[in-house]
This record gives C-alpha cells, sequence and structure tokens, in this order.
C-alpha cells in the first residue's frame, strides 16, 4: 500500500470515486424529492457530506480497490465494487440510526444512494476501460458484425463458442499486434445459432463452415477447443483441411493456465490435438507436501521423460534438485534450461552411470535426497535385443544399485518409471524393465517406500515414432510403418511427468500404479493423420510401406495381464495393481529373484546373449520369446489386448 499511496493514479482514483459518492448522495437527494430538495433536507444533506464521504473512501481503501488496474476492469472487480458499496450503506444507515434515530432523514434516499454509488463508481472504470480499448485498437466504434476488418488483419472463424472461444475472440478484439479480426464462430452446439460473443455471430455448426466462409469472406480458420475428446478434434481438422484455409489451435487449458503459453500462442495443428488427452486433474497440495523445500534426486534428468519431470518438479519450489545422468551433452542441456529458461539455480549435476556403486553412494551421503525419481534405462527394443547384456547391466544391475542406495540412505519415496512393454514381454527390454518392478521385493521391510509407475509410449519421446515419421513426411517419404494392425498406447510428455508425481503422493510401500492410457492407437492411423497435418494425402502425395515387425515387437501393448487386475485410486487416470504388495512376498519367491539376478549378472559380464535370456525367463516367466508375436486373437483376427477393468477398492 506504502508503493500505491505514493503513485499519483492513486490520488486521481480516489478524487474520483470522491466525486461519485458526492453526486451519488445529491442524485439519491434529488429523485427522492422530483428534482427539488426542500431547504431542511438541503442541510442534511450537507451534515452528512463532511462523514459520510471520508468513511465511505476508507471502506474503499479497506477493499483494496484501488490497487487495481481500471484498464483490466473485469466482472471479478465488479463484484468487489458490489461488496464495497454495500458495506458502505451499511455503516451509513448505521450511524444515522446512531446518531438521529432517522428523525428528519428520508430512509429511501439511503437505498438510491447505494444504487447510485454503485452505478457511478462501476461507471468510472467501465468508462476508463473503454477508453484504453479504443485506444488501443485504434477505433471508436466495434463494428457488431464483424464484417468490417482492421487494415492489415486477417480475417478469422473460430472454431468452438465456449469459454476458450470466448476468451479468444476477448483477447484478439483488444490487441489488434495479433494481427486477427475475428468475424464469427462455427459450433457444433445448434443451440448456440444465432447468438453473439462480443459482437460476433455463431454461424452455425461445422457443416455450415463453408457457407461461413464464403459469407465472412474468412481467410483463416483457429480451432479454440481446449478440452475436446479426439474424435472431435480429428473430425473438426479434417473440415478445416478440406477448405483449403490455413488453420491453427489454441494450446491446451492446462497450458495456458500454467503460463506455459497464452492465448496469444497459437500454433499449428500437431499430433497431440489429435489423441484428445483431457488435462490432468493433480491434487498440488498432496504433491507439494512431498516435494516443497525437500531434496529430489532425477536420474536419466536429459531424456525425454526425466527432463520433463525435472521442469515438473521445480514448480513446488524443491530446496535443491540433484540431476543425475551418464550423458554429458543430455545433462548439460538440462542445466541449460533451468537456468536459462526457468530460472532455477538450486540444482546439482552429477556426470555418472548409476551403476558405479562408490558413486551413488557417495551421492546420495552428500545430497541426502527425500524422494527419487528413477527414468535412467535403456527402452529402445531392437537395440537391446542385439545387446541383450546391456539391459541387464543398465536396467537391471544399475536399477538394484540405485536402490540399495536410497534404502541404505533412508530416501522417503522412491519411484521407478516402467512400462507397458513390461506386461508379458516379448523383448529383453521389458523383460528388463519387468524385473526393475520385481527388485522393490527385495526392499519389503525398508523404510524407504518403493513403488513403480507403468504407462506406454509418450509422444516426442527419443525413439519415438512421431519425430521419424515426421522427418520421412518432410523428405518426401514414404512413411514406414511395420504392420498394419500395430496399435500402441500414447500420451504426452507432459501429462506422463505430471501422473508421475501424483502417483508418488499415494503409495504405501510396494505398488505398481498404472496410468490410464485411454484408447490404444493404430499406428498407420497415426502415420495417415500426420501426413494429412502436412497438407498431404496419405498413398497420393505419401506413400505408406509396411515394413514388418521388428525383433521383440508386439502387435500391441498391454498395461496389466489379465490375472493381475486393478484398482482405481482417488485420481482417475491412476490405477494401482491388487496383486503386488511386497510385504507379502514368499521366502522361495525371494530366492528365486536372487539366483536369477545372479545369473543374469554373471550372463551380461560374460556377454552371453542367450545365457542373458535365459536368466531372464527365471526372473520373468511370462517373458516369451518371439520372432514376431505370437498371441491369441478375436474373431478378426486382430489380437485383443487386456481390457483395463477396475475393481471396486
Amino acid at each position: 500500500m506504502r508503493i500505491a499511496l505514493r503513485t499519483a493514479n492513486f490520488y486521481i482514483m480516489m478524487c474520483v470515486d470522491l466525486l461519485c459518492f458526492a453526486a451519488a448522495l445529491y442524485a439519491a437527494y434529488m429523485l427522492r424529492f422530483d428534482f427539488s430538495i426542500p431547504y431542511l433536507h438541503v442541510e442534511r444533506m450537507k451534515g452528512l457530506l463532511p462523514w459520510v464521504l471520508p468513511m465511505k473512501l476508507a471502506v474503499f481503501v479497506v477493499f483494496s480497490m484501488y490497487r487495481g488496474m481500471w484498464r483490466y476492469t473485469s466482472l471479478r472487480d465488479s463484484i468487489l465494487l458490489l461488496r464495497a458499496a454495500s458495506v458502505q450503506s451499511l455503516l451509513v444507515i448505521a450511524g444515522v440510526a446512531y446518531l438521529t434515530g432517522f428523525a428528519g432523514y428520508s430512509r429511501a434516499v439511503f437505498g438510491m444512494d447505494f444504487l447510485l454509488t454503485f452505478l457511478f463508481t462501476g461507471g468510472a472504470r467501465l468508462g476508463i476501460r473503454i477508453l484504453f480499448s479504443l485506444r488501443e485498437t485504434g477505433r471508436f466504434w466495434l463494428p457488431m458484425t464483424g464484417r468490417t476488418a482492421r487494415k492489415g488483419a486477417r480475417r478469422v472463424i473460430i472454431i468452438g463458442a465456449g469459454r476458450a472461444g470466448e476468451r479468444l475472440v476477448s483477447e484478439l478484439n483488444r490487441d489488434v499486434s495479433l494481427g486477427y479480426f475475428p468475424v464469427g464462430f462455427v459450433d457444433n452446439n445448434p443451440a448456440l445459432k444465432g447468438r453473439t460473443i462480443h459482437g460476433r455471430p455463431v454461424m452455425g455448426t461445422l457443416d455450415r463452415l463453408p457457407e461461413a466462409i464464403v459469407s465472412t469472406r474468412a481467410e483463416e480458420l483457429l480451432i479454440a477447443l481446449t478440452e475436446a475428446s479426439s474424435e472431435q478434434v480429428r473430425h473438426i481438422v479434417q473440415a478445416c483441411s478440406e477448405t483449403g484455409l490455413p488453420c491453427k489451435i489454441l494450446p491446451p487449458m492446462n497450458e495456458i493456465l500454467d503460463f506455459k503459453r497464452g492465448i496469444k500462442n497459437m500454433r499449428e495443428v500437431n499430433y497431440l490435438d489429435l489423441l484428445g488427452r483431457s488435462p490432468v486433474e493433480l491434487d498440488t497440495g498432496a504433491i507439494s507436501r512431498y516435494l516443497q523445500g525437500k531434496c529430489i534426486l532425477v536420474t536419466g534428468c536429459g531424456g525425454s521423460i526425466g527432463s520433463e519431470l525435472v521442469r515438473q518438479i521445480i514448480r513446488y519450489a524443491p530446496a535443491r534438485l540433484v540431476l543425475v545422468d551418464a550423458s554429458e551433452f543430455n545433462l548439460y542441456k538440462i542445466q541449460m534450461d533451468l537456468e536459462h529458461v526457468h530460472g532455477f539455480h538450486d540444482y546439482v549435476a552429477v556426470l555418472g552411470n548409476i551403476r558405479d556403486a562408490h558413486l551413488m553412494r557417495t551421492t546420495f551421503a552428500a545430497h541426502k535426497p527425500e524422494a527419487v525419481f528413477h527414468a535412467a534405462a535403456y527402452k529402445h527394443v531392437p537395440m537391446l535385443e542385439r545387446n541383450p547384456w546391456q539391459a541387464v547391466q543398465n536396467n537391471i544391475l544399475g536399477t538394484q544399485t540405485l536402490m540399495q542406495a536410497a534404502h541404505d540412505a533412508g530416501v522417503q519415496r522412491f519411484v521407478v518409471v516402467s512400462t507397458d512393454k513390461a506386461v508379458r514381454p516379448t523383448n529383453v527390454m521389458g523383460a528388463s524393465k519387468r524385473v526393475t518392478e520385481l527388485l522393490m521385493r527385495r526392499f519389503s521391510g525398508s523404510s524407504t517406500r518403493f513403488m513403480a509407475v507403468r504407462f506406454g509410449n509418450v509422444v516426442g519421446s527419443s525413439g519415438s515414432v512421431v519425430p521419424l515419421f515426421l522427418d520421412q513426411i518432410a523428405r518426401g517419404g514414404p512413411v514406414t510403418v511395420t504392420h498394419p494392425e500395430v496399435t500402441r498406447y500414447f500420451m504426452s510428455i507432459a501429462e506422463a511427468a505430471q501422473l508421475i508425481l501424483q502417483a508418488g503422493t499415494m503409495a504405501q510401500g510396494g505398488e505398481i500404479f498404472v496410468l490410464d492410457m485411454g484408447v490404444p492407437v493404430k499406428i498407420a492411423d497415426m502415420a495417415k493423420d500426420l501426413i494429412r497435418l502436412a497438407g498431404l494425402e496419405p498413398e497420393v502425395d505419401i506413400p505408406i510401406v509396411f515394413t514388418g515387425l521388428r525383433e521383440g515387437e508386439k502387435l500391441y501393448e498391454e498395461l496389466i495381464t489379465a490375472d493381475e487386475g486393478v484398482v482405481r485410486t482417488e485420481h482417475d487416470k491412476i490405477m494401482v495393481l491388487r496383486c503386488c504388495d511386497s510385504a507379502q512376498i514368499s521366502e522361495s519367491a525371494l530366492q528365486t529373484l536372487e539366483q536369477g539376478l545372479q545369473q543374469a549378472v554373471q550372463a551380461a559380464q560374460a556377454h552371453d546373449g542367450a545365457a542373458v535370456r535365459r536368466a531372464l525367463h527365471v526372473l520373468v516367466p511370462e517373458y516369451t520369446e518371439v520372432e514376431h508375436t505370437h498371441t491369441e486373437t478375436g474373431a478378426s483376427g486382430v489380437p485383443e489386448p487386456a481390457a483395463l477393468r477396475p475393481e471396486p477398492a
């Protein structure tokens, strides 16, 4: 408040309100006495002004009515103004009643004074906003039909007349530097046809888009549907592409609210939009309780998942981040990102391999992390099929070393990032990740809460098919797909990282959490969608070639097996396996695990691929080596993945 009192604007706003208070009281008397105030009541009014005006002003100061900028007056400001005006009137009525018992005063005057005070002070604020809006837009009349575009601005139709559409047209009207002039809306809700939003008409449903383009002479289309399903987005994008006009889309609403992007960051439609993943609802309070002010260690911090985990974690103000990565370049990249993009400096970079037991023990002893997110892993399926010993050395032995260091250091939480390929694995990578889940059994009595989070593919991660397809499209094709019926689960990197953090709040120890990946996507359809997003036609401009499944690959992936089953948690996108209580593991199962681990490590040290696979069979009996895939099929001949059938908790 001290800063506000030193500014000229504060005194100007205060003087304007004092004039409004005096004018409201005078107008109330004028209305009450038909614009001819008797002399006695004139004297009464003069007697009220010396104490009513300072009291009203004090109420406005208490309600912080001078902290905001009137040029940005909003509905929230109007509600606050109404509350302040109500308190003012109640205090005036109470004062007059206490001092005079209303002797010689008209009660109607005070009722009208309340209404007029609200109208005059609100009108002053609205008038300032209108003046600034006119100055910013450079025009003194806003066409209600939207048919007169500003010079140089592109005429655009907004698809979606909901909250995002309203916010978008408001921003476009206010900021002429964006270079867009909205001429109308299209929305699939037929009840909205004929209505207007900020003076722009809703011209009908999506099937009327061609007519709307002709009638408004639109030059571009803007999609403002931040929470639509994948089917809705696909349908809209297809309709837009058929018009031949350029098309852009708003970022997801969670990115807008997190200030990653704003309304100004309209961008081209990408494949993540077609997935239609709804924004993640997070219990930020629970996440803050185990991250805020704590030391957090992230392995594989420079990878696609690890780096996003780091970016999500710093939102919760940890005391320190310990960044562990074996890649010098990846570690440098995440350092620069933290320093120069996010302005976060409380980190320690550890360049080294998680298999280095001495380094891990030293790191844990020096920094005493309270939570560990283990994202370091080799995950390229064909690569590990050809080098299976590396899956044992890095994925299994490295995880075991890290878990032991965390246990010895008394870490509170340890989160293993797992994969859907760990379910009924048909490749070395999946089998090795399943073993990392089983390693939690070795620490069943630990004070550290070990947990694993299992999910499918993330779009844009290293090794993802999307960057490969985009590169092939840019080079003119062909786009190579392994099999016409192959399917995969997909989510965004940000969504996966957010849900990993959320799962960390739920663990009691030994759980395997499963993220709801939605509906599996056929890779051939994904290739076609990406080709269309590039403005080309599949099989006409860009051919699709099927190359056959690679070694270790399945036609489909699963998140659980039929005999595991899942139970819903308090979060609608996170489930937990019902059969993974590490506290109930038998002694014989632990002995089998230890023997299998010894065999696997010995085979890996000898670079004996066959022996590595035999050891993995001991550790993971459901591991099945296949040339391509051997799965039971449905009546159509297409493999039917085990469905996620949550059971009541």
